[in-house]
């Protein structure tokens, strides 16, 4: 079944074809996973298990683990390299963790 830590591709659905990591166990149909959307393009969502294929991976994490402490499980071990993937500068992380404020709109 499906571990925390354990990570997979999205088979279905806007983020078909990216990898995630499973974060939390929420039931027996759903699970929580984050990509995180920096480093692979999934956000951290809901997602039913039929729309996941487990990968022969897992990573070092702790249930609800944050978006860095993901990302650094990855800078730790070597399935980053075998998954091709990117890791973004510290500016973009930086970038990433200040949230725009949102523009207010007034009714006239």
């Amino acid at each position: 079944m499906l571990e925390v830590g354990t990570v997979c591709m999205k088979i279905s659905g806007r983020e078909a074809g990216k990898y995630c990591v499973v974060l939390k166990k929420i039931d027996k149909s759903f699970v929580l996973v984050t990509g995180p959307k920096i480093l692979t393009g999934v956000k951290r969502r809901k997602c039913n298990i039929t729309h996941l294929e487990t990968l022969p991976y897992k990573l070092e994490i702790k249930e609800d683990a944050s978006d860095e402490e993901v990302v650094q499980a990855f800078k730790n071990s070597e399935i980053a390299k075998k998954l091709n993937l990117k890791f973004p500068s510290d500016a973009e992380i930086k970038k990433a963790r200040e949230k725009p404020e949102e523009k207010k709109k007034t009714k006239k």
